[in-house]
């Protein structure tokens, strides 16, 4: 545990979560002084990158009081004691808007939290701010015509990342030390490769979810394949906010009371190093670097394929380009720019729209393919694979025509196929490469993928990679 004594010497706005908490807990700093220091650096950074959206200066405040209030009476500190976060715009945070990006919904105002907002509220966080995301979260870029393009701190030109590219930006910026973020094909992990922050997909089951401002409730394969997750600029703070986000919340019925580590796998643990056909050099090079770190920190890799991964990416393509078909598409017709249509479209020809037939028999395969994912897990507890198939792209590459997106869409395969199976996936930084552009640098990173409710082994696995990048962040956008 962290003490009073090894607490950092740099500027607060530096600091992880786990060190602001454990200085808020030891009186050595106050909420109201964290919370300063983080509107400070967003004061300073943010109109260069437009990665937090809407300000909660209000709120926070009144929260961050409220918690050097509470520890001045005796009050027991939850974990997240005083730690200001940010959340997204896409889940509801009572009193504030929930836009999702659209016009439509400037005025949305929440009038009760999600399960992630209210249980990291009860942790003790003070959200402090809203973070960008596409129009419905339906791209990996983050821009919408609400709030503008979110830029990656890194190199301008590359894309943040999406859906929670503002999430990412944010932290690799040093505005907050803990996000929140959701993951349907990769909303989670890919802004965390792009932006180079680490960020955990966790399964299906483990994290709450539940929006009560939709008014409609979310349809199978998107209850199937969503989820909820945190990202960070460490591994312990993703541990720390995994763990209060996975709090019990009722109105989730497919939320799991699973203990944090259900099971523990015998030295040395096997893990699967799975380079798919098509990935890129530089991120080749980033997943063979991890390997040879994860061995010599005493784990068995192997060279090996998940089973019926081709399969599961377009699997996923044909389930949610059906189930889209019954009011998704209609949404993005109806309230969304043109850049979210044409994304539309492309899944649309990506993935097959299924019959009742079809779409039933799609469901059965999931679950084959899941059994068989499952039963590899047991041999081989970790699979290191890659976020992206290719670096950050270009911030506008989702703009071609819809009909020349299909590259564009495979690259993420990785993404897609672990959300279908409603798997946990694990983004880890690496490194950087020079950016194409000539501006700045891209940051590289892999993916860890385990077995059902694993996410703590995974992050075993992540810290092992992590110890041997060393600190890079924050740093101050290009």
């Amino acid at each position: 545990m962290t003490t009073e004594t090894s607490l950092p010497t740099t500027p607060l706005w530096q600091w992880d979560a786990t060190d602001i908490a454990a200085g808020i807990r030891s009186r050595a700093i106050s909420a109201r002084e964290a919370l300063t220091a983080c509107f400070e650096r967003m004061d300073a950074v943010n109109g260069r990158i437009n990665a937090v959206v809407i300000r909660l200066d209000e709120s926070a405040f009144k929260a961050a009081d409220r918690a050097d209030a509470a520890l001045a009476a005796g009050e027991e500190a939850g974990p997240l004691h005083g730690v200001p976060v940010t959340i997204k715009i896409n889940i509801d945070l009572a009193g504030s808007a929930t836009t999702n990006g659209l016009p439509a919904l400037a005025g949305n105002i929440a009038a009760e939290d999600a399960p992630v907002s209210r249980n990291w509220k009860l942790a003790g966080a003070v959200p402090f701010g809203r973070t960008n995301a596409p129009s419905l979260s339906m791209r990996w870029f983050t821009d919408n015509p609400l709030h503008g393009a979110t830029l990656n701190p890194h190199a301008p030109g590359r894309s943040a990342g999406g859906s929670s590219g503002g999430a990412a930006a944010a932290l690799a910026a040093g505005i907050g030390p803990l996000a929140h973020g959701n993951d349907l094909g990769g909303s989670v992990r890919l802004p965390a490769f792009c932006c180079g922050v680490t960020g955990i997909r966790p399964t299906l089951g483990r994290v709450a979810a539940f929006n009560p401002s939709l008014g409609v409730e979310r349809m199978i394969v998107s209850n199937l394949a969503a989820v909820q997750g945190p990202l960070a600029r460490s591994i312990r703070d993703l541990r720390l906010g995994l763990g209060a986000m996975a709090a019990r919340d009722p109105r989730d019925p497919w939320w799991v009371p699973v203990p944090e580590r259900p099971r523990r796998h015998a030295a040395p643990i096997r893990v699967a190093l799975f380079v798919p056909e098509g990935t890129t050099p530089p991120v080749a090079d980033a997943l063979r670097l991890a390997a040879t770190w994860l061995a010599e920190a005493g784990y068995e890799v192997v060279e090996a394929s998940p089973p019926n991964f081709a399969e599961a990416h377009q699997l996923w393509l044909d389930l949610l380009s059906t189930e889209n078909l019954f009011g998704t598409r209609e949404t993005a017709r109806t309230y969304g720019d043109t850049v979210l249509n044409n994304m539309v479209d492309a899944m649309a020809l990506a993935g097959r729209e299924l019959d009742l037939t079809g779409f039933i028999a799609g469901l059965a395969r999931r679950n084959a393919i899941l059994r068989n994912w499952l039963a590899f897990f047991e041999h081989t507890p970790l699979i290191l694979m890659p976020v992206s198939l290719e670096p950050a792209m270009d911030r506008e590459a989702d703009r071609k025509p819809a009909a020349e997106l299909r590259p564009l869409i495979d690259a993420f395969a990785p993404l897609n196929a672990t959300a279908i199976l409603g798997l946990p996936g694990l983004s880890v930084p690496v490194g950087f490469m020079p950016s194409p552009d000539g501006t700045g640098r891209v940051p590289l990173g892999v993916q860890i993928v385990g077995g059902r409710y694993e996410e703590a082994t995974m992050l075993d696995a992540g810290a092992a990679i992590e110890a041997r990048v060393g600190p890079t962040l924050p740093v101050d956008p290009l």
